[in-house]
């Protein structure tokens, strides 16, 4: 992995893991306002409260997940989540009839999933396994 590839990567992933970590932290607070994962917001979008407190844990819980070292996998549902909440938001905002400005966050976040996801470095990449390994795997448990 080169230099630049790095520092794309630790922008995009310190630049995506405040963006969630702000949002999940008032999403599970509930605080109350007009910003981005608000209560009120949320409730204008048509979601319960509940809900709200579930995008606040999955969201802290997923940028955890991002940053420990190791866990590939865990950060591929991590990332798989992220971009999900973040696709779910942009059509939701949609068809609630808001503005781009009110759409723009969310869809900053789901760029910075998809920067994050492809320079990430090997290390924290998911080592695919070749179709006859796995036969090699099944006959040696068995």
């Amino acid at each position: 992995m080169t230099k630049r590839n790095k520092i794309i990567y630790w922008i995009a992933t310190i630049w995506l893991s405040l963006g969630m970590l702000s949002t999940g932290v008032v999403q599970l607070l509930k605080l109350k306002g007009e910003g981005p994962g608000s209560l009120e917001s949320m409730e204008h979008l048509g979601y319960p409260a509940y809900f709200v407190t579930i995008l606040g844990v999955s969201k802290i819980l997923g940028v955890v997940a991002l940053l420990i070292p190791k866990f590939p996998l865990l950060k591929e549902w991590a990332y798989a989540g992220f971009f999900f909440m973040m696709s779910g938001a942009i059509f939701t905002h949609i068809a609630a009839g808001n503005s781009m400005s009110e759409i723009f966050p969310s869809l900053l976040l789901l760029i910075l999933v998809v920067v994050s996801r492809y320079f990430r470095p090997s290390d924290r990449k998911i080592i695919p396994i070749a179709i006859g390994t796995v036969d090699h795997l099944n006959k040696s448990l068995a």
